[in-house]
């Protein structure tokens, strides 16, 4: 991807995560009534869920406008890992959410509130179509990086709450059973948690600099081995600076008449479009140290 679209896709991203900002906040505050008027623990719950998310939707927009930064001489990818850590801080605040709904909805099942059925019914609907319009927004970009498909999640984990309060207001108002408003809480937590705990570990992966899922360093290797005159290949290492950005190094030993013959540029390119072509993962940003076989006893560490 060039950096016109990368810089194109980040300003799209913004206005969609503004839009939602905008929205999700306007949500927050109609719930935070509706809690207050009904005690519902479920639209409680989702109040809460909702002030994550406006502060989650709030940092996602922060590092939307910092990846939209160049990169300068100290900062030489820019601030395209902004997304990851924003991304990383959303999914951590929304697991502490999942396991506070969990813990209080148990607490409720054995002492049930009295709950408004008619009020809570029209806060869940207002609630639900708020987040519709969000993930329509939100939808179009939710592929593009990390940020924004924690935004997308947590917009998406929005509605399903919204969903659940409406069933539970249903639900109370045709049997009575006002222990439904601690079942939808607890469904909405198990919503919750499998998807944070999910995106958590993709960015923490991306943090700790895993091999981009995907990247095969075994076929990587096999590949750049079958180029002409590569005899080695080691310090082999695969990251991924933010989301669509993997990159990779290498030292490879090839013959030492290369150096001499000039051929050496020509198995630079080739090694350069394996990388590019080959795997799933296309890595546009490689850099290959190439070195005869005489120089491994100068390297300062191990090979790998």
């Amino acid at each position: 991807m060039s950096g016109h679209d990368h810089g194109s896709s980040a300003t799209q991203n913004r206005t969609r995560l503004t839009i939602a900002f905008m929205i999700t906040t306007g949500i927050l505050l109609v719930q935070i009534v509706g809690a207050a008027i009904t005690g519902s623990l479920a639209l409680l719950v989702d109040a809460g869920h909702m002030l994550t998310d406006a502060g989650g939707l709030a940092i996602a927009l922060l590092a939307a406008n910092l990846m939209l930064r160049p990169a300068t001489d100290r900062r030489t990818w820019g601030f395209a890992r902004a997304e990851v850590i924003a991304a990383t801080a959303q999914a951590a605040v929304l697991f502490a959410v999942g396991l506070f709904v969990l813990v209080e909805g148990i607490q409720r099942l054995f002492t049930p509130p009295e709950i408004p059925s008619g009020s809570l019914l029209i806060f869940g609907i207002v609630g639900l179509i708020g987040n519709l319009i969000s993930i329509a927004v939100l939808a179009g970009g939710r592929q593009d990086n990390f940020n924004l498909r924690a935004a997308f999640l947590e917009v998406l984990n929005d509605a399903l709450g919204s969903v659940g309060v409406i069933i539970a207001a249903v639900v109370i108002n045709t049997t009575g059973w006002q222990r439904a408003d601690s079942v939808a809480a607890l469904l909405i937590g198990v919503l919750i948690l499998p998807r944070a705990v999910k995106l958590l570990r993709e960015t923490i992966n991306v943090l700790m600099e895993t091999t981009p899922p995907g990247l095969d360093l075994d076929a990587v290797r096999t590949h750049l081995l079958g180029v002409p005159h590569v005899h080695e290949v080691h310090d082999l290492h695969a990251s991924q600076i933010s989301s669509g950005l993997p990159v990779l190094t290498a030292h490879i030993t090839v013959d030492a008449g290369c150096f001499s013959d000039g051929h050496a540029p020509q198995i630079l390119d080739q090694l350069q479009d394996c990388v590019a072509e080959h795997f799933e993962v296309s890595v546009e940003h490689s850099t290959f140290q190439l070195e005869p076989a005489t120089h491994q006893q100068h390297e300062h560490v191990p090979h790998a």
